[in-house]
């Protein structure tokens, strides 16, 4: 009988050859995971690192991805480093010196990066896990580089999300739901752009680099912006986007920690990040701020909100913050100081005048002083060209007329609105409210 049971259990040669190459594959799919990860986590910093030596975005993305494919051929065999992040960014510079070798002007290469390329030296899994690498003036060059005012503002999103943020073309073109071609396109150009212009790798200072600043601000507020309030499509939040973004702007703050308008963007986006699970109902549906359960914001993000807030300035984002934390501090909507709210906006369009922001103050001066103030407001605003197409210019008309008993215009403003927007779910509830 014992020996019946052995010839039971035991497994073929074949078997045991097929289990073994079952391991293996799965060690290889493992390992393949922990690359793109890491590849992902690593990737900014290894392209600004090459772009430092190479001076072109373009090449040092093209470098940083031969070290990702170097590391998935030979992982597999000699396992994962102890430093990861330092062995791919020692082989995408190690490439980058020898490119830069090979080229006739090596010899004017190797002046402008000096001392750059004789502290690179091949990787040595020994010794990876002692490497320093001081990359945050690096990394800060890449952000300036890649929001360079050069850039049209869509290349610019798209070329800080894919060099910062490390999306691919594939998940840009999702989150903004443009076709895949169209953001490869301008990416491909925005690279050859700024290669044109023959744009410096650098961190640009005095008033060039207050203006450059800004370029870089907008960037990474106008991505917060698709994903806290998209556009089009058929969802209102697109969580991953906010993420990337606040995550962009944390990394900036840590960058430039002197400069008071970062830290008010971090605060602000901390703050409009707090409210986004409240944002939506369990079907997606838009929930609005009045009707918003506020046990659902994210105390911890407001408390980060309120500590960045404390080293910002007087600048447009730092007054969206200050705006942000009258709302964060009101336990109920009814307990909104919305006087506090009308004067900051006042100050946002004394700085910098734009009709939106306006028609917030509107909306601001409407809850403090009564719907008739605010319709004042928004009336002088009905000829403005910029609002022309903004559906919620009689979105915020219909409310008040709807506050001040005028329904049929209130339903005929909301459905004038729904014929505005591209996003369904605002449409949808527009719709509501023109038949109600």
């Amino acid at each position: 009988m014992a020996a019946l049971m052995v010839a039971v259990t035991a497994a073929s040669p074949a078997d045991a050859a097929k289990a073994a190459e079952s391991a293996q594959s799965g060690a290889t799919a493992d390992i393949a995971r922990t690359v793109e990860t890491v590849f992902r986590i690593e990737s900014a910093r290894i392209i600004a690192g090459v772009a430092r030596i190479v001076r072109d975005v373009g090449l040092a993305e093209e470098l940083a991805q031969d070290a990702l494919v170097t590391a998935l051929e030979r992982w597999p065999e000699s396992g994962v480093p102890n430093n990861p992040g330092a062995w791919l960014m020692a082989t995408a510079k190690h490439r980058a010196i020898d490119l830069v070798r090979r080229k006739e002007t090596y010899a004017r290469k190797l002046a402008e990066v000096g001392r750059a390329l004789e502290d690179v030296s091949p990787p040595d899994p020994a010794d990876l896990a002692g490497i320093a690498e001081d990359i945050d003036d690096d990394l800060l060059r890449l952000i300036f580089t890649a929001c360079h005012p050069v850039l049209s503002t869509q290349a610019r999103v798209a070329l800080t999300l894919r060099l910062l943020g490390g999306l691919t073309t594939e998940e840009i073109a999702r989150a903004f739901l443009v076709p895949e071609p169209t953001v490869a396109q301008r990416i491909v150009r925005a690279k050859r752009t700024l290669a044109k212009a023959e744009v410096p790798f650098e961190v640009p200072y005095g008033d060039d680099r207050t203006a450059r600043l800004s370029s870089v601000l907008e960037v990474i507020y106008l991505v917060f912006n698709e994903g806290y309030s998209a556009t089009t499509g058929d969802d209102l939040v697109r969580p991953a986007l906010c993420e990337d973004a606040l995550r962009l702007a944390r990394v900036l703050a840590g960058l430039l920690p002197q400069e008071p308008e970062v830290h008010g963007l971090v605060s602000l986006l901390e703050f409009q990040s707090s409210r986004i699970a409240a944002r939506t109902g369990p079907g997606g549906e838009p929930v609005l701020l009045a009707d918003q359960n506020r046990t659902k914001w994210n105390r911890l993000l407001i408390r980060r909100g309120v500590e960045a807030l404390q080293r910002a300035g007087q600048g447009p984002y730092s007054l969206q913050a200050a705006i942000a934390a009258c709302h964060a501090r009101a336990i109920r909507y009814e307990d909104t100081d919305w006087t506090a709210i009308a004067a900051l906006y006042g100050r946002l369009t004394a700085l910098t005048p734009s009709p939106v922001v306006e028609l917030n103050r509107a909306v601001a001066v409407a809850m403090a002083e009564g719907p008739a103030a605010g319709l004042k407001l928004v009336e002088a605003l009905a000829e403005e060209p910029a609002l022309k197409d903004y559906h919620l210019l009689p979105s915020v008309r219909g409310d008040l007329l709807e506050r001040l008993g005028r329904h049929e215009e209130a339903r005929a403003e909301f459905a004038r609105a729904a014929a505005l927007t591209r996003n369904a779910r605002e449409r949808a509830l527009l719709l509501e409210r023109s038949s109600g």
